[in-house]
C-alpha cells in the first residue's frame, strides 16, 4: 500500500513538473520570437466613451507586421466594452514600428484604458 501511494505521488509530481516545464518552454519561445517594438503610440481616450460615462475598458488586438517593421493591419480580437475603443486602438497601433526582421510577423497586445477624470 505504501509503495502504491509513493508511486502515485511520484507520478503526480512528475506530471506537474512536466506541465510546468512545458509552460515555461512555451513562454520562453514566445518571448524569444516577439518582435522588438521601436515606436509606440498611445491610443487616445475616445470622446464618445466619456460622453457615455465609460471610464475604463480593454482591447486585445493582433498586428500584422511587414518585413521592414511597419504595421500593415490591426485585428481587434476582443474588447470590453465592445467597439468603444476599437477605432482609437487601431489608429494608434497602425503607427507603431518594430525592428525590421526581414519577414512578416504578427504581434498581440492588450491595452487597458482608465479615465478617472
Amino acid at each position: 500500500m505504501t509503495t502504491l501511494m509513493n508511486n502515485t505521488a511520484l507520478s503526480h509530481w512528475l506530471r506537474r513538473g512536466a506541465l510546468t516545464l512545458g509552460a515555461l518552454m512555451l513562454a520562453a519561445a514566445a518571448h524569444a520570437s516577439a518582435p522588438k517594438i521601436v515606436k509606440k503610440v498611445a491610443p487616445e481616450f475616445p470622446r464618445e466613451a466619456t460622453a457615455q460615462s465609460i471610464t475604463s475598458g480593454t482591447v486585445k488586438a493582433k498586428m500584422s507586421i511587414d518585413p521592414d517593421g511597419h504595421v500593415t493591419g490591426v485585428e481587434i480580437i476582443e474588447s470590453a466594452p465592445r467597439r468603444v475603443f476599437d477605432k482609437s486602438v487601431t489608429q494608434a497601433l497602425m503607427e507603431w514600428r518594430f525592428e525590421a526582421s526581414g519577414e512578416k510577423q504578427t504581434h498581440e497586445v492588450k491595452l487597458v484604458f482608465n479615465n478617472e477624470d
